[in-house]
């Protein structure tokens, strides 16, 4: 192979999950993280159908994630007095096979660690793309020069920003935003509706989970206390436990923030640049990143592979063989379907989850989309 000195940004799933695989076919490979460790906790994730398995399984950690799995668990929805409307089943939120997402990241950096270079609290701030490779410079390591750069680095991508343009050009607000915030609220999992407002509690997704309707909000999404300012004026009012999870907000050290959105860019790749996961094909919440970014891993380094490093006719197989799986995050968003608008659509949603044979469309669906793709055998 050529242009095997690859950079990576981001070292969530996508790009531990591309490292694995560059690695293994050869290639000199870093990765840069912003954060300064590995991030643990977070929402659960999922994978589901034979598509997943089969990747996971070429990887070599097919066996672990099944031992480090959460099982799904049901989740009642309550009303404010705390009764029980509905259920939703684990199969449904879990998927076939779940797991934290921090225990995932971990694992696939214990896999790449010993075969890649990571360098954590840093961040790329300039990239310029020649015919000899991409120059690039850093927030504190020195600058350096790479045959190929690969953004993997979520929906606010930083690599999209500096080699495809600015960040509203390529993501749309949908609406709402979310929040995960370790309150240490256990039990049971639980979750209660107002119109427009989400609060979870309990089960394998151990932060309490907030989702709520909103417009595009400006606020430093490094800002802990701007975060908790938001939660608190979206969920003025509220009830049931509401008003004791907000109270107990001044104590948490651990908020996360975000727009539930979507990226859209008309090219995954410019030059010698590609983008990988959220950073191409994100949508959050949607409920199929965390395959998207595997799958996806597994196709961008097996083209580059079967290429022999021609960056071009790589990636121009990647996003054909590829755009038509990940249309999947174009679909919809989960805002409304986990925070209705009004108390109509949070009645229908009920009912769907009393419904078994709408249950049955639900899963059926979703097992469709995480299986379409013809997934090629790499050597």
């Amino acid at each position: 192979m050529k242009n095997t000195t690859v950079l990576i940004s981001g070292a969530s799933i996508a790009g531990p999950a591309l490292a694995f695989w560059l690695a293994r076919y050869g290639c000199t490979v870093t990765v840069v993280e912003r954060a300064p460790g590995l991030r643990s906790g977070g929402q659960a994730v999922d994978f589901k159908g034979e598509t997943h398995r089969t990747v996971l399984a070429h990887m070599g950690i097919l066996d672990d994630i099944r031992a480090l799995q959460t099982g799904g668990q049901d989740q009642t929805i309550v009303d404010a007095a705390g009764r029980p409307l509905a259920v939703i089943p684990g199969e449904f939120t879990g998927g076939e096979i779940e797991i934290r997402r921090g225990e995932l990241s971990r694992l696939l950096y214990e896999r790449t660690a010993g075969d890649c270079e990571y360098r954590f609290g840093d961040t790329v701030t300039s990239l310029t793309d020649t015919p000899g490779g991409v120059h690039v410079t850093f927030a504190n390591a020195a600058p350096r020069t790479f045959d190929l750069v690969i953004g993997a680095d979520g929906i606010h991508s930083n690599v999209r920003r500096l080699a495809f343009g600015p960040e509203g050009d390529f993501v749309r607000h949908l609406g709402h935003y979310y929040a995960l915030v370790e309150l240490g609220a256990d039990g049971d999992p639980v979750m209660y509706n107002e119109p427009g407002r989400m609060v979870a509690l309990g089960g394998p997704k151990a932060p309490a989970f907030f989702v709520f309707a909103s417009p595009q909000l400006q606020y430093d999404r490094y800002d802990p206390q701007a975060q908790k300012d938001i939660l608190r004026r979206a969920y003025r009012g509220a009830k049931w436990r509401v008003p004791e999870l907000l109270a107990r907000l001044d104590d948490a050290t651990d908020v996360y923030l975000d727009s539930i959105s979507r990226a859209e860019v008309p090219a995954y790749a410019r030059g010698r640049v590609a983008l990988l996961g959220d950073a191409a094909y994100g949508n959050t919440l949607g409920g199929f990143g965390t395959g998207l970014a595997v799958v996806g891993a597994y196709v961008l380094a097996g083209e580059l592979r079967a290429a022999g490093g021609e960056h071009r006719t790589a990636f121009a197989r990647y996003e054909s063989l590829f755009r038509g799986y990940a249309s999947i995050s174009r679909k919809g968003s989960a805002g409304p379907f986990l925070a209705p608008g009004n108390r109509a659509r949070m009645a229908m949603r009920n009912w769907m989850f009393r419904s078994p044979w709408m249950l049955r469309q639900l899963l059926k669906a979703t097992d469709k989309f995480a299986t379409s793709i013809d997934l090629p055998q790499y050597p």
